[in-house]
C-alpha cells in the first residue's frame, strides 16, 4: 500500500466518521423537533440544520464509499477484455473521475470563498454557507486523491506488474 493510498483511506476513515455523525445529528433532531411540536415549541432553524446535516453526510462519505469502490460500474463488458485492457480501461475512468473531482474541489473552494466574502448567511439562525461549502470542497478533495492513488495501481496493471 503506498503512501498516498493510507493517506487517502485514512482522510476518507475520518470523514466517513463525521457523515455518520451528522446523520445521527440530524435525526435526533429531527425528533427532538417533532416531539416538541407536540408543546407548540417547535426548535427554530431545524430545516436549515437538516439540510447543512444532510450535505455534510453525502460529501463526506464519498471518499469512504471511493475506498470501498462502492459507486455504480458497469463492469459486464470490460470483463470480458484481457486483464491489461481492462486496467487500462480502468486507468482512463479513474483519471477522469480524479479530474473531475479535483475541478469540484477546486470550484467549491473559490464558491465557498466568494461565499464568505459577501457574508452569505442561512435566513433563521444566520449560520455562515461557507464552512459547509469549504468542506464539500474538502470532501471532494479527498475522493482525487483515493482516485489518485486508484490510479496509480491501475497503471501498475497496465505495465504488468
Amino acid at each position: 500500500m503506498t503512501v498516498l493510498e493510507k493517506t487517502g483511506n485514512e482522510l476518507s476513515r475520518y470523514l466517513f466518521a463525521v457523515a455518520g455523525a451528522a446523520i445521527v445529528a440530524m435525526m435526533l433532531l429531527t425528533c427532538a423537533d417533532v416531539v416538541l411540536r407536540l408543546f407548540r415549541r417547535p426548535i427554530p432553524g431545524t430545516y436549515e440544520l437538516v439540510s447543512f446535516f444532510s450535505a455534510v453526510s453525502v460529501s463526506f462519505a464519498m471518499a469512504h464509499t471511493s475506498v470501498q469502490r462502492g459507486h455504480i460500474a458497469v463492469s459486464v463488458l470490460v470483463q470480458l477484455f484481457p486483464p491489461r485492457l481492462q486496467a487500462l480501461i480502468d486507468s482512463i475512468t479513474t483519471s477522469l473521475g480524479s479530474a473531475l473531482f479535483a475541478l469540484i474541489a477546486w470550484r467549491s473552494f473559490l464558491y465557498g470563498s466568494s461565499l464568505r466574502q459577501a457574508g452569505e448567511v442561512s435566513l433563521t439562525l444566520e449560520l455562515p454557507f461557507y464552512p459547509f461549502v469549504y468542506g464539500v470542497a474538502l470532501s471532494a478533495a479527498v475522493v482525487a486523491l483515493v482516485l489518485l492513488a486508484q490510479l496509480w495501481n491501475h497503471l501498475m496493471g497496465v505495465m504488468g506488474q
